[in-house]
């Protein structure tokens, strides 16, 4: 059988489409394959280099067939729709795949190991249920404020729903569907407060964690969070690439020899971006009444710059200790 340069493979639930390409960029061979004969397939070849999107299921066939032998590389789903030359069809999404994946300046994403995806599902439920817990916390307030009842801002407030429930002039059937979504709310306080516990359970345990959590700002959600994206920090060059993989660096736009520079470019992991600006706001809150030199850089900032700038420098270079301490397995070193 000949060995092809690369070959695009487009997965779904059932059928696996495949197209072969050499490195000039000619189809050597379409196939299509059931789920079941995809490990057979692969496991007949004597050398193969797979490419495959980045999308549901790929980084478990990428780690069943590197177990195989088998060089893969998965390409964001992103990169791959602008060699998308046809109408959408499983053949054409496998030929796109192949030609990205022989485009020498491609960006690929690191296949994830078994416990980084598991500690991935676990940040996805905490902010499912976050998402959940704050639309049935506003749904309640409104619901109460159709009757003339206004609550005060936080969850404690919550916490006088049924006292102001039984005194509000509503019918009993109004106070059973209020009541009803107030133990909503408060189940997935709970809920989120179990998720909460398991986040910081595992990091007490992880080496990695223990030492990410010694900066300022930096807590068991955001290490654990890190040690599920990143994976190895070798893949980045340096502490800026990664923080610009997150979208912590500006964007611009150029033309005529002109170039404009605009706010961040939010590319990458949303969710981590947002909990490293969200780390780094709690560092300003209290960076006045401290004295150590990060304190201090970032008050100056926040004055001569603005908070929200302020929050998203401190967030870029949190983002690059965070790289240098795993890259190099360092301890964090505050100076004076």
């Amino acid at each position: 059988m000949r060995d092809a340069t690369v070959i695009g493979m487009d997965i779904s639930k059932r059928n696996f489409e495949l197209c072969e390409m050499d490195s000039r960029g000619k189809v050597l061979l379409r196939k299509r394959l059931y789920r079941s004969e995809v490990l057979v397939y692969f496991a007949q070849r004597s050398r193969s280099e797979v490419v495959m999107e980045s999308c549901g299921g790929a980084h478990y066939w990428a780690r069943e067939l590197i177990k195989l032998g088998v060089e893969v590389k998965l390409i964001a789903p992103q990169f791959v729709k602008p060699f998308v030359r046809s109408n959408k069809s499983d053949a054409a999404d496998a030929e796109a795949i192949s030609e990205a994946g022989l485009r020498p300046q491609m960006r690929f994403v690191e296949v994830k190991t078994v416990a980084q995806q598991e500690l991935q599902h676990l940040h996805r439920i905490r902010e499912r249920v976050i998402k959940a817990k704050v639309a049935a916390s506003n749904e309640l307030r409104g619901m109460l404020l159709e009757y003339g009842v206004a609550i005060a801002q936080g969850k404690r407030a919550l916490l006088l729903v049924p006292e102001l429930v039984h005194r509000a002039p509503m019918s009993e059937f109004g106070k059973e569907l209020v009541l009803e979504v107030w133990r909503e709310v408060q189940l997935l306080e709970e809920r989120l407060a179990s998720l909460d516990g398991r986040v910081r359970k595992l990091s007490s345990v992880h080496p990695v964690c223990r030492r990410l959590e010694t900066i300022p700002g930096v807590g068991p959600i955001i290490s654990t969070a890190v040690v599920a994206a990143m994976g190895d920090p070798t893949r980045f060059k340096n502490g800026r690439q990664f923080a610009a993989s997150l979208g912590l660096v500006p964007k611009h736009s150029g033309t005529g020899g002109k170039l404009k520079i605009l706010g961040i470019s939010k590319r990458g992991d949303g969710y981590l971006r947002k909990q490293l600006i969200h780390g780094a706001r709690s560092v300003l809150y209290v960076a006045a009444k401290k004295n150590d030199r990060l304190s201090r850089w970032a008050t100056k900032l926040k004055i001569s710059r603005g908070w929200n700038r302020a929050s998203v420098a401190l967030a870029n270079k949190n983002a690059r200790v965070i790289w240098a301490l795993m890259r190099y397995e360092n301890d964090y070193c505050t100076t004076a």
